[in-house]
């Protein structure tokens, strides 16, 4: 999963694996770790009993809430982004595409570029 952090935004972009984990499994995580045992963890998790996307900042981990029947369509179809905004933090959950301008074996587990 790739986490890019600019201003007020969040974005997560997940490979096939870990949508196909986020639609049957309801979550999926990862994380950063720094020099001096500190880890940073974020994730993706599906929630049942919320119709509305939210993020968690709690210690040194981020969740991003998505409710669970959204989620549950976008893992099977052709859908690219999940997005929202929690307060003045704008969410953005994509699909990883596979870059043009590098090789496929680079990214194996990225979905087809549709510009491919």
């Amino acid at each position: 999963m790739k986490l890019r952090i600019q201003d007020n935004s969040l974005r997560l972009r997940l490979t096939q694996k870990e949508v196909a984990l986020l639609g049957d499994r309801g979550s999926v995580d990862s994380a950063i770790h720094f020099p001096g045992a500190r880890v940073l963890h974020y994730g993706v998790t599906a929630r049942p009993d919320t119709d509305r996307i939210s993020v968690r900042y709690e210690g040194d981990s981020v969740c991003v809430c998505l409710p669970a029947n959204l989620v549950g369509k976008w893992a099977k179809n052709n859908e690219t982004t999940i997005e929202g905004a929690d307060g003045s933090v704008q969410i953005v959950v994509e699909k990883d595409f596979r870059c043009l301008h590098r090789p496929e074996m680079a990214e194996p587990d990225a979905f087809p570029n549709p510009l491919a």
